[in-house]
């Protein structure tokens, strides 16, 4: 079986053929870093870090672009809120984001741009479109694209022109020849900091607008025609709308296959900071480790909105423990992927069908159940080497064990497990069982075996 994946520009599930055998070429639109990552943004990072894990676990070779917009009205505003440099906000911010994704697992792309570091790319594709009648300088300084003379504008969100009325999403200017018109360069005001201001070569200084700088970075980094273009639910319109116009406008095929994920919600609203119901990253890793994040978004199709609450952390904790617990009971053997196994089989059906990443922890809990049966070092490889794919499963169940959920003082259980094989060893068997009945109360679970007493968190 081949992957398969829901393309959103034909509304339907395709096999994937990528324009080079072997080698994939993916962008995925990244962070504007003017804040800490919420867990809505994770939830965009995790869909795409399963594609680009998925896509390697099959041999392809993968290009892996994910920008970060460093320029924008929210960073600006923010540097000088702060009073400090923008360079200095999106390097800070920047470090943030890094820390915080691999706490959860998420892999580095090949590519991270920056947009400040594209701008010539960007005049030189706005010049493009001027050129072919699609780009015009308004009154203001500033260049628009010129919705109406692009034929097919809609295609990917299924929205027509004469649907389109200005003042819903779309801010009114006085100075664009049709409110559905978009900014390609702003041009610099009096009043912007000297640092939010480029050189536009005859459009004179400003900053590129949003949409220009993905269509820039992701032809540079990948060519004029590419795989795979990606992002959350809310970028399909108007920003990857805006992607295909300004692209294809100026001649270059661009992306085939767009994926897009659905919304983390709270009390079934999307989580953003416009709305106020955010979470930062940091703020849920101060009560759950990173795994049981990375988990808790896997049990969850990527396109399929899901709710946020610590009932649903406190479940995939609980859940994760299990599968750790099995590999605990059975240490694993060293296996290598066989896709013909039965199990792995299984599994990899399940990811090749859009990255079903439910029905493959299914497959996992069904393996798990098989090793506590068999107690068999080879399945328990398996198990691990599947789960690896996802990138779960991969630390010391022991330590994972032990640890779950926060730190634990293991000096002084040590010492409370010693006390209490003193007390046995002196016939004091009460006194053991008050050792033990101290330790389940702070959360510890003993496992007396013959190589002596170990324990985990319950």
């Amino acid at each position: 079986m081949s992957l398969r994946l829901h393309n959103t520009l034909t509304r339907s599930v395709e096999e994937f053929r990528p324009l080079q055998d072997g080698h994939v070429r993916m962008y995925v639109c990244g962070m504007t870093i003017y804040d800490l990552c919420h867990m809505g943004h994770l939830r965009m990072m995790m869909a795409f870090d399963v594609v680009y894990r998925w896509l390697r676990a099959s041999g392809y070779e993968v290009t892996y672009v994910r920008n970060i917009t460093d320029i924008d009205d929210k960073i600006i505003k923010r540097a000088l809120e702060r009073g400090i440099p923008i360079r200095q906000l999106t390097d800070e911010m920047t470090a943030a984001m890094h820390e915080d994704f691999a706490k959860v697992g998420i892999t580095l792309p090949t590519h991270e741009p920056r947009a400040t570091e594209y701008v010539p790319q960007m005049i030189g594709l706005i010049e493009q479109l001027e050129a072919k009648g699609l780009a015009y300088q308004a009154d203001d300084g500033d260049v628009n694209f010129a919705v109406r003379k692009f034929e097919g504008y809609g295609r990917l969100s299924g929205k027509s022109l004469d649907d389109l009325r200005a003042g819903e999403r779309i801010a009114v200017d006085d100075s664009k020849r049709d409110p559905l018109d978009f900014v390609l360069w702003k041009a610099a005001k009096a009043d912007e900091p000297l640092d939010a201001k480029f050189e536009g070569g005859r459009y004179g200084l400003g900053r590129p607008g949003w949409h220009i700088e993905c269509s820039a970075m992701s032809c540079a980094l990948l060519g004029e025609a590419f795989d795979i273009h990606g992002g959350g639910a809310d970028l399909q319109f108007p920003h990857h709308e805006n992607e295909i116009a300004q692209s294809q406008g100026a001649g270059m095929p661009f992306a085939r296959y767009w994926l897009h994920n659905g919304f983390l919600n709270v009390d079934g609203e999307k989580m953003s900071k416009s709305l106020g119901n955010f979470f930062t990253i940091r703020d849920v890793l101060q009560k759950f480790d990173g795994e049981t994040l990375r988990f808790f978004m896997l049990r969850t199709h990527y396109r399929r909105p899901f709710n946020f609450s610590d009932a649903h952390l406190d479940d995939a904790e609980v859940a994760l423990t299990r599968l750790y617990t099995a590999l605990d009971a059975v240490p694993p053997a060293d296996v290598a992927l066989d896709w013909a196994e039965p199990t792995a089989a299984a599994f990899k059906a399940a990811m090749d069908e859009d990255f079903n990443t439910p029905q493959a922890l299914a497959v996992l809990f069904d393996l798990a159940g098989e090793v506590n049966r068999t107690r068999s070092p080879e399945r328990a490889g398996l198990l691990k080497a599947l789960a690896g794919t996802l990138g779960v499963l991969q630390a010391d169940p022991r330590s994972y064990l032990q640890q779950r959920g926060g730190g634990v003082d293991e000096a002084w259980i040590a010492e409370r497990i010693a006390a209490r094989a003193a007390a046995k060893a002196a016939k004091d068997f009460a006194g053991a069982d008050a050792i033990r009945a101290e330790l389940t109360a702070a959360g510890i679970t003993l496992k007396d075996g013959p190589a002596g007493t170990t324990w985990v968190k319950a």
